[in-house]
């Protein structure tokens, strides 16, 4: 609620004196000031809101008239034997068949699949909005800040989406599409299983993406260090490989595949909470100064 603590400030000088009926100024309480504050604070907040998820709305509109192009090349492309990844990686397809097998799954699986999509690429409207909130309660310095880690977590956010789809999914496909215990059973998937898993797979890594944004805040507040980082960096190899056996299938070049980005956004992390503390030592050494 920085925004609204100093616009609540500036409100104060601009409230204090208003012109009653007579055109005398009458003055209000603090109690009055601040209620008066607050509530326009929360009708921007809520236009802010109306606007933003009013952007995504659009979106998912533009989404819904070219859903046909939607689900054909965006929820059945890692099916195809000529998905991109495949030709990029050499990847030798297993065909698989798709079902359906309860009577909402099509359903559910196709307007989801345009919600998704309109929800992804309408986000960045969403943030925009959001900032504009909050830019105007802020100092030049913490907008320089803000502007950059909103920037930043939304291009890694997407990154990690893609990272997901055009990675993870399509192994993870094969790898079960081949998998077999018995030639007397083959694999057809559910299309409502197969929605979730893809959904999972995209939005699960682009979460993990987040992690150099995360370390970002946690070094601004003290909490997460460099030298801490450092010395734990053993441990963020282990959980990388842990969250690369749950996000894959369970072989070793899909879980390095996995692995190598998030211990290159871990270094990437070090290296931004090592300029944030000699950010804030600078700070310090001028205000001492």
């Amino acid at each position: 609620m920085i925004s609204f603590i100093r616009k609540l400030r500036m409100a104060k000088t601009l409230v204090n004196h208003l012109p009653s009926g007579d055109g005398t100024s009458q003055e209000l309480t603090s109690e009055e000031e601040a209620e008066m504050g607050f509530l326009d604070h929360l009708e921007e907040f809520r236009m802010t809101l109306f606007k933003g998820f009013g952007g995504m709305l659009v979106f998912t509109i533009i989404a819904a008239f070219f859903r046909r192009w939607v689900i054909d090349n965006i929820l059945l492309g890692p099916k195809k034997p000529d998905f991109i990844s495949y030709r990029i990686f050499g990847i030798e397809t297993t065909e698989f068949i798709l079902q359906n097998r309860t009577v909402t799954g099509q359903f559910f699986a196709d307007w989801g699949t345009v919600l998704v999509v309109g929800l992804v690429i309408g986000s960045p409207v969403f943030v925009y909005y959001l900032w504009k909130f909050i830019e105007p309660g802020l100092y030049p310095k913490e907008k320089t800040g803000l502007r950059f880690s909103a920037i930043f977590a939304s291009l890694f956010f997407l990154l990690g989406i893609c990272f997901g789809y055009f990675v993870i999914t399509p192994l993870a496909l094969q790898f079960f599409a081949a998998y077999s215990i018995s030639p007397d059973i083959s694999n057809e998937f559910d299309i409502t299983k197969y929605f979730e898993m893809v959904t999972f797979w995209s939005f699960g890594v682009g979460v993990l993406f987040e992690m150099p944004v995360v370390i970002y805040f946690l070094a601004k507040l003290g909490i997460a260090t460099p030298e801490a980082l450092r010395r734990n960096r053993k441990y963020a190899l282990i959980i990388g490989l842990i969250l690369g056996a749950l996000f894959t299938p369970p072989d070793p070049i899909s879980q390095v595949l996995v692995a190598t980005p998030l211990l290159l956004l871990y270094e990437l992390s070090i290296v931004i909470a090592t300029y944030v503390f000699r950010k804030k030592a600078k700070e310090l050494e001028e205000a001492l100064s």
